[in-house]
């Protein structure tokens, strides 16, 4: 099993733009970072949706989509997007929401589940684990979610889909994270007209 983060990125680094709201939840400005992934004929499968662009870019969100059996967020993602996707969410598997306000847990339709986990990001990932079994746990964001997993060293994988955009605002993946260092092995690279897929393998 491996613990995984695949998210889309601008060229300078931002996951999301200024101004972050429920109402809002990409930020001002962020659109190009997000836009790319609608037209692909996986993420519209996922959506319930006819139609889409079958390309590279549509295959590898299908293999994040088909390596994936459980997920990682944290609360403000998980508030941000829960009007974006509605009774029938994309991820098809348990996703695990870090937060310190219980509450029961939440069934959707295809498959999703939403865990509230009060005790931290090691039970969180404990969890997820579990629920897994031989597939991908996936840290899903945002940001700060990421880092703190990355600064405790529990991401095996890290994949960032860059889109040829500068946002020149936002929220910054790596804002912060200069006190982490560990090693990266290249695992892959693949250039597109929509975005530029690295793949990156941690070493221990």
């Amino acid at each position: 099993m491996t613990v995984t983060a695949d998210l889309s990125i601008s060229l300078d680094g931002c996951v999301a733009g200024p101004n972050v709201t429920l109402d809002n939840p990409g930020g001002d400005g962020a659109g190009p970072v997000f836009e790319w992934i609608h037209t692909l004929a996986s993420w519209r499968e996922r959506q319930g949706l006819a139609g889409g662009v079958d390309n590279r870019d549509s295959e590898l969100m299908r293999e994040w989509f088909d390596a994936t059996g459980a997920v990682v967020m944290g609360r403000t993602m998980y508030e941000t997007g829960e009007e974006f996707w509605g009774d029938d969410p994309p991820f098809r598997t348990p996703v695990f929401v870090l937060t310190h306000r219980p509450r029961p847990t939440l069934v959707k339709e295809g498959g999703t589940t939403f865990t509230f986990v009060t005790d931290g990001i090691r039970r969180a990932l404990d969890r997820a684990q579990a629920a897994a079994g031989d597939r991908n746990v996936d840290i899903a964001g945002g940001a700060d979610t990421v880092r703190q997993y990355l600064g405790a060293g529990l991401i095996d994988e890290l994949q960032l889909h860059v889109v040829p955009a500068l946002l020149g605002e936002g929220l910054r993946l790596f804002e912060g994270a200069g006190a982490v260092r560990r090693d990266l092995e290249p695992v892959r690279v693949v250039h597109t007209p929509l975005a530029t897929h690295l793949k990156y393998r941690f070493g221990t």
